[in-house]
């Protein structure tokens, strides 16, 4: 299967499977019947994170890629880098990668001291907060190379069809956001 009109297999592909009539013995069960979901989730908070801090990697060289070509690119007779547009989506980027930054490593953080259930809130918000923080840089990076940045010569098309993926892997935004939002509520209702 192509993702985005993207074949991914040099990193594994994505497959389609069908299942019809499928039973699994009693002897090949991992935990109890009916626990596949519970087992599922539970290693989707450290999934998510990598997928996260992979994300924070490729915000990095996005931003690099953004900032060579504002001081190689001539617009409007100077250099790109000399434009307070640019300037400001440069700066945002470097503000916005700190931000995801700190919230990774505190979820990291939580994850090793109260477990999975305790960074949940977190999990969540990296998961929202990510893919979408990481969509915008690169999308500033796309403009700052015009055409070229959808083109196969820059790396930039790939790595926002990457991004924008992530979006729905694992549950899709509007979810999480949800669970986190009565999360929330939660807290003041009790009161």
């Amino acid at each position: 299967m192509t993702v985005f009109g993207y074949d991914d297999a040099g990193h594994g592909g994505h497959a389609e499977l069908a299942f019809r009539d499928v039973r699994v013995p009693a002897s090949n069960l991992i935990a109890g019947e009916g626990e596949g979901f519970a087992i599922a989730q539970a290693r989707l908070g450290p999934g998510r994170i990598h997928h996260c801090m992979r994300l924070v990697g490729l915000a990095e060289r996005a931003l690099e890629l953004m900032c060579r070509r504002a001081l190689s690119r001539v617009a409007f007779g100077r250099p790109l880098a000399d434009q307070g547009v640019v300037r400001d989506w440069i700066a945002e980027s470097r503000v916005r990668i700190e931000q995801l930054r700190l919230l990774i490593l505190k979820t990291a953080w939580l994850m090793d001291t109260v477990g999975n259930q305790g960074a949940h809130t977190e999990v969540q918000a990296i998961k929202v907060a990510t893919p979408a923080t990481v969509e915008w840089i690169l999308d500033k990076a796309i403009q700052a190379h015009g055409a070229a940045g959808v083109s196969q010569d820059f790396p930039l098309a790939r790595w926002y069809a990457s991004a924008r993926t992530l979006r729905l892997a694992d549950g899709p935004d509007e979810a999480h956001k949800n669970s986190l939002a009565k999360r929330e509520l939660a807290k003041y209702r009790a009161r």
